[in-house]
């Protein structure tokens, strides 16, 4: 295993992902990349409530075997008594950031126009969901929800050519692929490119960058700014972000000496959708609180649950229809000391050597509308499915 800390010799982000094979595990940040082979050992399952307890003990006994700088890399299920997938790499390969100075190449893929596309639930079945959390959120059941669906596309995706493109086309976020288990003897990858840090540590500092709050961009540069301009502007929208900031804050205060939250959100962008946000950063009190630890308690925030937790998850699995698997989960790496980055599973899809299932989810609150909810989710996969080369499925399914 290299030595994460040697910054002079490390490869730039765009030389790992030209390096990535079929069956490797990849992570991309703007600080750091992390191209990992093999699994020296995997962490079995077991209750949620001693995970991080359990990843830290399997870390401190591959050290013990001599490895210098363990890795344990992954991902976690947005349902937390599901199995999560964490292990140590055989090989690990760290690198510079996606904001290093090397471009990020987005090779052309050949257009699968004929793939067929199945959503989860329908559009119709979605809008309806969108209707009875309103009337929950109505009779002060709930404050937001966060509903889902997924699209699952018939069709052939090369995985190394999907994370350049999505590298190259958002360098701020976070670009993973996580070799999966096989199931019913097909390989899958867990492929995605997240604008949401869950949590970041590094020595004693801590940071946290949520979303919530969204608006599709327009491919008019007047529009697309009017959008921004709208959103920021929207008591709705800063409704529902203040929610996630206070539940993000309130979980790391426990944890740290200070906790700095700035006064308002402020507006980030992909390529399909504008964003409120807000960098909250921590003064960790005890070093022995891991980047695992803390990401898990922050998980899951509002912006991918709701508010309050319980009953949002308890709606979420009432009505949604699909199991979300390790959509809305958190994925990344850590190290032995503490030290690690846990992004939020989303703008992602499980890829199969023979079809790929997206997933997408809009925050319901008081105001919000069942059609305008749809055309976010709606704009959320075009993330991956521009990426594939697949944007003419979303005409029938959305």
């Amino acid at each position: 295993m290299h030595d994460p800390q040697s910054a002079l010799a490390a490869p730039q982000a765009a030389d790992l992902l030209r390096l990535y094979p079929a069956g490797g595990s990849l992570f991309v940040s703007p600080r750091r990349a992390v191209l990992a082979q093999g699994r020296h050992a995997t962490l079995p399952h077991g209750p949620a409530a001693t995970l991080a307890e359990r990843a830290a003990a399997l870390l401190a006994a591959v050290r013990a075997e001599g490895v210098a700088r363990p890795l344990l890399l992954g991902a976690v299920p947005f349902n937390q008594d599901a199995p999560a997938h964490l292990f140590v790499p055989e090989g690990v390969v760290f690198g510079h950031g996606v904001d290093g100075p090397a471009p990020i190449a987005q090779p052309r893929l050949p257009a699968q126009r004929d793939a067929a596309a199945e959503a989860a639930p329908s559009p119709d079945r979605y809008r309806r969901n969108v209707a009875r959390a309103l009337a929950h959120i109505g009779d002060g059941a709930l404050e937001k929800v966060v509903l889902s669906r997924s699209l699952k596309v018939e069709a052939d995706v090369a995985v190394p050519a999907l994370l350049r493109r999505l590298a190259g086309r958002n360098p701020r976020g976070y670009t993973f692929a996580i070799d999966l288990p096989e199931q019913d003897d097909e390989r899958r990858t867990l492929v995605g490119a997240s604008p949401e840090l869950l949590l970041s540590r590094r020595g004693m500092q801590v940071v946290s960058h949520p979303l919530a709050g969204s608006i599709p961009r327009s491919a008019d540069p007047v529009e697309d700014q009017a959008r921004a301009e709208r959103l920021f502007g929207s008591a709705k929208d800063r409704h529902e972000h203040q929610l996630v900031v206070d539940a993000v804050a309130q979980a790391l205060r426990p944890y740290c000496t200070g906790v700095h939250v700035p006064a308002g959100p402020s507006l980030v962008s992909t390529p399909s959708m504008w964003h409120l946000a807000t960098e909250i950063r921590g003064d960790l009190a005890d070093p022995r609180h891991g980047a695992l630890e803390l990401a898990l308690a922050l998980h899951p925030t509002p912006a991918v649950c709701g508010h309050p937790t319980d009953a949002a998850r308890s709606f979420i699995e009432e009505v949604e229809g699909f199991d979300r698997g390790f959509f809305t989960g958190l994925v990344g790496w850590c190290d032995a000391d503490g030290d690690g980055e846990w992004a939020v599973t989303i703008r992602c899809a499980e890829v199969g050597e023979r079809s790929a299932t997206l997933y997408a989810g809009a925050g319901i609150v008081a105001g919000s509308e069942p059609a305008l909810e749809l055309a976010e989710t709606s704009a959320k996969l075009r993330t991956m499915l521009n990426a594939m080369e697949l944007e003419s499925v979303l005409e029938d399914a959305a």
